[in-house]
């Protein structure tokens, strides 16, 4: 995974994974949450993927659109 530069400094995602139609993103606690165009929307996924290249946003992002769309969690 990819260390989220956080550049808001107040984020609680740590890490990221981006494949070509997904993103894993790891959160302080240790959770590991899998969104899919399946489960998201291939609009949403891409913008995931921008906004944790950008290193900002994406924790808000989450919370505001994306929510509980996730494919699958860990913890």
């Amino acid at each position: 995974m990819d260390t989220y530069k956080n550049l808001g400094g107040n984020s609680g995602v740590d890490a990221y994974e981006i494949g070509p139609d997904f993103i894993k993103v790891q959160f302080s606690d240790g959770s590991v949450y899998m969104y899919t165009y399946a489960s998201a929307g291939p609009g949403n996924i891409e913008q995931m993927k921008q906004l944790a290249i950008n290193g900002q946003g994406l924790n808000s992002f989450i919370s505001t659109t994306v929510r509980n769309d996730y494919a699958w969690k860990e913890r």
